[in-house]
């Protein structure tokens, strides 16, 4: 189970006091709280949620039942339609305790989860009761109801983006300054139909009907979310894609087996230092796990020989990138990634392969993963070199700044490695040496004299190139 850091505790403990203080009213005495409302509608959030946790119903479905808390948004967004802040904080709970959770620690997750959604349910709730929300359900004409609900969806967004943001800054250690970037824009729309259909369920519930009838609201929302799954599932086809190309990778090539994961590491956070979006994040992570998939098209006795490489040994060596290339050309959702598996061996003045690309012809993309790439290969250790210390690979990657590597990207890494260190590792099949220390402890004895360079090739020094071509 991962560490959860100190700041990320504190940070969970005051949402789960905030939480506690925005549902204390409705159970203080003399408290008019509609407590059937907030059951049934606390129950329907519940019984929403609690299929994803069903191992029956997931192979009804074929592995496709809707998982995540935000599939189920309307029933919360009808909640703060329908009931006063502390009832709507109280409705949120326990559906968000009995969601799916995917990562560890689970316990931690799913109080999280309540939380923020009792948070945001809550103050979507007193945003909804500004505007007018009871009168406005009660009014014949529909449309009247239109403000409350969007001022109840928005407010919900900005809660649910504004404790996001800050749970990335304090658990994943995201930059401050990209924390929040993108999270607002990109789930307003999604919140904004959340609240029409939480403003169907809240009219049916006040319609003569009664609550039975909003249950109907209930058929779009699990053929949305069922559409929803479908993606997840594609997505995750999409990995074992990338998966089962890299096992190939590691088993053809046994003195770098697991560079290719700690490059898309390395990748991931050069680019969050950078402030990009999370979208190109994973595409970076991509590009940085198959940059070397083109060894495939790489004779294997050719990777394994443990001697120089002669020069056309090193001319075969060289096309891997053009392999990698032609491998990946046809899977689309690859994106950018396809041109840094190209390009990732171009140099900035020009000298690497395969094109001789120069400053910024060479993707930016490509830029990322040269630097990640060479640090990897400098700070891990094979069959034919030992690990360099991490500083010893910084002070070498500063070096070649400016000539190999782009001087923007290293120092993106560098701000990283302070922030987050970094462990090496032994990529080839030999007993592991005792892991590496982070960055600004104390390093391992230098390596030994005569020895080649991590990251060397055919005698050119430091990062310049790297021996078997990743």
């Amino acid at each position: 189970m991962r560490r959860i850091p100190g700041a990320a505790r504190g940070y969970i403990l005051c949402a789960v006091v905030g939480a506690g203080s925005c549902a204390l009213p409705a159970v203080r005495p003399g408290a008019d709280t509609p407590w059937t409302t907030v059951a049934l509608l606390a129950g329907l959030y519940a019984l929403c949620e609690a299929p994803g946790r069903c191992p029956f119903l997931g192979r009804m479905l074929g592995g496709s039942v809707p998982v995540g808390a935000g599939s189920f948004f309307p029933v919360l967004l009808a909640a703060a339609l329908l009931l006063p802040p502390a009832g709507a904080a109280l409705a949120a709970v326990p559906g968000a305790l009995l969601a799916r959770v995917e990562q560890r620690p689970g316990g931690v997750r799913r109080v999280w989860r309540a939380a923020r959604l009792s948070l945001a349910a809550g103050a979507a709730s007193g945003a909804a009761a500004l505007c007018g929300g009871p009168a406005a359900l009660a009014a014949p004409a529909l449309p009247y109801a239109l403000v409350p609900a969007c001022a109840a969806a928005l407010t919900f967004c900005l809660v649910v983006a504004a404790l996001d943001g800050g749970i990335l800054a304090t658990a994943e250690r995201v930059p401050v300054r990209a924390a929040w970037r993108g999270l607002l824009p990109g789930s307003l729309g999604p919140h904004l139909v959340h609240g029409l259909a939480g403003l169907m369920t809240a009219v049916l519930w006040r319609s003569p009907y009664g609550p039975p009838a909003a249950l109907f609201v209930l058929l779009p929302m699990y053929i949305s979310c069922w559409v929803f799954a479908q993606y997840h599932r594609e997505q995750g086809a999409h990995r074992s894609t990338i998966r089962a190309l890299v096992q190939a990778v590691d088993i053809k090539d046994r003195y770098t087996r697991g560079h290719s994961e700690r490059v898309g590491r390395a990748s991931v956070l050069i680019a969050r230092e950078l402030g990009m979006d999370e979208d190109r994040l994973e595409v970076l992570r991509f590009a940085g796990i198959l940059h070397d998939v083109g060894k495939l098209g790489v004779p294997t006795r050719v990777l394994r020989k443990d001697g120089p490489l002669t020069q056309e040994e090193r001319r075969v060596i060289e096309l891997h990138p053009e392999y990698g290339h032609e491998i990946v050309r046809g899977i689309g959702f690859l994106g950018e990634a396809r041109a840094a598996i190209l390009h990732h061996h171009e140099r900035l003045d020009g000298s690497g392969y395969p094109y001789g690309l120069a400053g910024r012809q060479i993707p930016e993309v490509a830029r990322v993963v040269a630097v990640a790439d060479a640090f990897d290969a400098m700070t891990s250790t094979r069959s034919y070199s030992r690990a360099r210390p991490v500083p010893t690979a910084v002070e070498e990657l500063k070096r070649c700044a400016g000539t190999q590597f782009d001087p923007r990207m290293v120092r993106a890494l560098v701000r990283a490695l302070d922030r987050h260190g970094w462990e090496t590792a032994v990529t080839a099949d030999e007993p592991a040496v005792p892991p590496r220390p982070l960055l600004g402890r104390a390093a391992l004895p230098a390596q030994p004299k005569g020895a080649p360079a991590a990251g060397s090739h055919g005698g050119r020094g430091g990062a310049a190139r790297h021996r078997r071509g990743g």
